[in-house]
């Protein structure tokens, strides 16, 4: 990813724009072939003497051409004809995002099938589940990594869509009006680079496309971040269900021998706002001076590579996270058993309404000893089993069936169905352009 974004690399996405420039004009008698055969031949440069002429002439796209002009010789006058330098920089840096892109899309992919794997795993490995932080009803591990799964899914939905709003090119000169070119010629220039024609432009392609995918990162690298908040929580000493894998020569504090710190997930979560920050910066280029000014130029060379070289990094480190995640079933049963069956109140209530209780009196009665057992620690399911009222509406299998961890999660397998059916996501493909046409 970091080759992409070289300065070597930039230049040489550079050139490819302007011998299919080149080419496309000789194709089309406004250029010698003569010279569209010497630029495509010899057109090369050195990176040093780009940079010595941009130390004396402040313009970067100048001093490219001049240095390219310097190893094609006299056809050079043909370098660089009937364009602006957006023309250039625009359209490179569509192929260099392009390429960019790819590497992000083969993560999410890599990332996708190691929570898949891991899903499945864990379907039916129960643990609590947790709202506001405090225990809520129980769930399986299993649909956690499966929610994750399912929002990586989005993702990647999202982030092609970006991507391929961002291959587009632009030859359409200083203000757009394509004085000098055709559109014609312009579709063919970028047709020549695998880029689409941007319809429209002024001198720089409009940047809402370059907002929509920087944001688009934001989004990914805030899924990564909210695995990662979930991990760290997981890893707490009073939690302890799972946590970060743990080398045999590593050490979590200079001071306390003991630590085993989520270093790894804490690493994810500060750079995920970096990525979040800079898509701030990327919807302030969105309003440029009229047909274009340079305040975004100087933004996009610190975003564009920071943003996609982090995104790489943090799928990578995410993958790998989840790939050697540590799991301890047996803790997740301990804290999901730790309250004494309060987890199970929402079940009994409306089983006592199911009998004939009115679900006010239901929930006055479950309430008062779920209180009383959250307040003195007693057993939720024996004060529940001695209440004269309740015993009175349910018989003591209904009582068990209240309390059984199996109906809580009788339709797991149901939802991973419905997310990991191939049919379902056949089904999502022909729903979407059959409201299309509907369009």
């Amino acid at each position: 990813m970091g080759r992409i974004w070289s300065e070597e690399n930039r230049f040489r996405a550079w050139l490819k724009v302007e011998i299919a420039a080149t080419e496309t004009l000789a194709e089309a008698d406004m250029v010698p072939q003569s010279a569209a055969k010497a630029i495509r031949e010899r057109g090369d440069f050195d990176l040093a003497r780009i940079q010595a002429i941009e130390a004396e002439v402040k313009h970067d796209v100048i001093a490219f051409t001049t240095a390219v002009g310097e190893k094609v010789g006299p056809e050079s006058r043909w370098l660089h004809f009937g364009l602006t330098s957006n023309d250039v920089v625009d359209t490179a840096q569509a192929l260099q995002i392009h390429d960019a892109s790819l590497i992000i899309r083969n993560d999410l992919e890599a990332l996708k099938t190691v929570l898949k794997r891991r899903a499945f795993e864990f379907q039916n490995t129960p643990t609590i589940g947790r709202t506001h932080g405090v225990h809520a009803e129980p769930t399986t591990f299993g649909l956690k990594l499966a929610n994750w799964y399912s929002e990586i899914e989005r993702n990647i939905e999202r982030f092609e869509h970006a991507a391929e709003d961002m291959r587009v090119g632009k030859v359409s000169g200083a203000v757009g009006t394509l004085a000098h070119l055709t559109p014609e010629l312009e579709e063919k220039i970028c047709a020549r680079l695998g880029l689409k024609t941007a319809a429209i432009s002024s001198q720089v392609i409009q940047r809402d496309r370059h907002a929509f995918f920087v944001a688009t990162l934001a989004v990914i690298a805030s899924t990564l971040d909210k695995i990662a908040v979930e991990i760290r929580h997981l890893q707490r000493t009073e939690v302890r269900e799972a946590e970060e894998y743990f080398s045999e020569k590593q050490k979590g504090s200079s001071a306390m021998p003991h630590k085993r710190n989520p270093i790894t997930c804490e690493q994810i979560s500060g750079l995920a706002r970096v990525v979040r920050s800079n898509a701030q910066a990327a919807l302030e280029n969105v309003p440029l001076w009229h047909e274009r000014d340079i305040s975004h130029s100087s933004v996009e060379r610190i975003i564009l590579p920071d943003s996609t070289i982090l995104v790489d990094y943090l799928l990578h480190k995410t993958t790998h996270l989840l790939d050697t995640l540590l799991v301890y079933p047996d803790r997740m049963l301990k804290n999901l058993e730790s309250s004494g069956g309060l987890i199970f109140s929402g079940q009994l209530l409306l089983d006592l309404a199911e009998s004939g209780m009115s679900r006010e009196d239901a929930y006055r009665l479950v309430q008062k000893h779920a209180m009383e057992a959250w307040k003195n620690g007693n057993n939720f399911r024996d004060a529940v089993r001695n209440d004269a009222e309740i015993r009175g509406k349910l018989s003591n299998q209904q009582l068990e069936s209240a309390f059984d961890l199996k109906r809580q999660l009788g339709n797991v397998g149901k939802i991973f169905d419905r997310v990991f059916s191939p049919r379902r996501h056949g089904d999502t493909e022909k729903s979407t352009k059959e409201h299309q046409a509907k369009q």
